[in-house]
């Protein structure tokens, strides 16, 4: 799902797409169930199936409300199922998945606004709880991934003290999950990570490199448009950067990307690469581009 080209209501697909790195071909599935498509959701897999929570559904006159919907699909028949509705529905979410079985989204917003939720599904049993909520400012639009037992999130946009919509949050945080208690996350305060982007960065997990990567994003929160709520165009930052879990310290990749994006959720982590599909260029054009990005750190 997402945005098309023409950034209007009705731009907004429900269109599904899978790649086979065999064929090295990108295959049309089934699309998403529902009426209309919906930008904001989160997706990850888990039990040879993937989860997709949330997003937000717009109309012609711009309005857009959260729904609860979560689709499951199944990659062996191509169809979709209908797990259980969030307690609370959200869009611009984190997600993550612990033993292939807890899926969790972290924060997002509602229709009140930004929340400290973090909603626990249990894919087992096909039921939501409510797992420790987040201990800074609600934010949505923020990025992050859990590895193992450990979640990373990054700033997001958080309510504007004046009340005048949203402002840029620079809050990092880490929890960890405990081993007897899913529902039981211990949250840690970050120092500032590299770079000045604070929304909607691509970020991607590894438990093999034992790190966070985040890619993109821009400076300031904006509208599905890609225009800050301040009024002005909101530009991606080319700055990919990473917090290493084994030394407990951020790492600058690369301070000046070439073609760098904003708009994401999620990047996948290769063997020697990061991935990102589509989001939006300079200029806040829609791309179809899929980004490879060295994962390698740069020479000091």
């Amino acid at each position: 799902m997402g945005m098309g080209q023409r950034k209007t209501w009705d731009a907004i697909t429900n269109q599904a797409y899978s790649f086979s790195a065999d064929d090295e071909k990108w295959l049309e599935l089934h699309p998403v169930p529902g009426t209309v498509g919906r930008i904001g959701a989160a997706a990850i897999g888990a039990r040879d199936h993937v989860f997709l929570a949330g997003g937000y559904a717009v109309d012609a006159q711009g309005g857009a409300v959260a729904v609860p919907d979560l689709n499951v699909y199944r990659p062996i028949s191509d169809h979709w199922l209908r797990g259980a509705d969030l307690l609370v529905p959200v869009a611009d979410s984190v997600i993550g998945v612990y033993h292939d079985r807890y899926i969790y989204l972290v924060g997002g917003r509602s229709m009140r606004g930004p929340v400290s939720d973090v909603q626990m599904y249990d894919a087992e049993k096909d039921k939501w709880s409510q797992a420790t909520p987040l201990p800074g400012a609600p934010v949505f639009g923020h990025a992050g991934a859990l590895v193992d037992d450990i979640f990373v999130y990054v700033d997001g946009a958080a309510k504007d003290p004046s009340g005048k919509g949203f402002i840029a949050s620079d809050e990092c945080w880490m929890g960890k999950i405990d081993h007897h208690d899913p529902a039981k996350i211990t949250w840690t305060k970050l120092p500032p990570h590299p770079g000045t982007a604070r929304y909607r960065i691509a970020a991607g997990g590894s438990p093999h490199d034992q790190m966070v990567y985040f890619a993109g994003g821009t400076n300031t929160p904006y509208d599905y448009k890609g225009i800050g709520y301040d009024g002005q165009p909101a530009e991606p930052s080319p700055v990919v950067f990473a917090f290493n879990l084994r030394s407990g310290k951020w790492q600058t990749i690369s301070d000046n990307g070439a073609n760098p994006t904003m708009d994401q959720h999620v990047l996948v982590v290769v063997s020697e690469h990061l991935l990102i599909v589509g989001g939006m260029e300079k200029g806040q054009q829609v791309t179809a581009k899929v980004a490879v990005i060295p994962k390698t750190e740069k020479a000091k």
